[in-house]
């Protein structure tokens, strides 16, 4: 599904810990890491394929989080003209997101990378609130620090910490090197 202007709609997940932290995972056969994300069906709310997608991409149902807000309104990247597949039609461009900031209410050991049959992740960790928008790929840098400006007044709250303000960019190629080993699928 993709709309007029060649965006394809699609959800993005920002998990927190009890600590405040981030899950940041890498994708399977890939040095990139992310937030869970994914596209939404026709028949979808934003809201159904959140929880759709944080199922598929990290085993959590909705008994295990608790949503706390999302962004209004569309976020949108375009895609490096490598990505585009010129030859499709429609052409996709890019992503428009609708983001949710959720808070894990269950143990991490309900995190399951490996709970559908094509994984998107095969290692986690949690990270400091601004590290993602810091080192995901450089197209997609944009989304995740306004994502992350959105929520970070409600994780401060939440929270009662003071998170600052987003640092400056680093090289996305440099893996994490948040706090703890990574995790990997079972």
């Amino acid at each position: 599904m993709i709309d007029v202007d060649g965006y394809r709609p699609n959800v993005g997940i920002v998990l927190l810990n009890a600590d405040g932290q981030l899950f940041w995972a890498r994708r399977v056969n890939r040095d990139g890491w992310q937030f869970p994300q994914g596209g939404m069906r026709s028949d979808e709310t934003p809201l159904e394929a959140m929880y759709r997608e944080l199922e598929e991409e990290t085993g959590l149902a909705a008994h295990h989080v608790e949503v706390i807000t999302a962004t209004h309104g569309w976020l949108r990247y375009r895609l490096p003209s490598r990505y585009v597949r010129h030859h499709q039609r429609p052409t996709c461009i890019g992503q428009k997101q609708v983001w949710f900031l959720l808070k894990l209410v269950s143990g991490e050991e309900a995190l399951k990378l490996d709970a559908c049959d094509k994984p998107e992740f095969d290692l986690w960790r949690w990270v400091d609130f601004w590290y993602p928008a810091a080192h995901v790929v450089n197209f997609k840098r944009q989304v995740y620090e306004r994502a992350l400006r959105h929520f970070a007044p409600l994780v401060e709250d939440l929270f009662s910490v003071e998170l600052g303000t987003l640092p400056p960019r680093d090289n996305a190629d440099v893996p994490p090197t948040g706090p703890g080993p990574g995790r990997a699928a079972a």
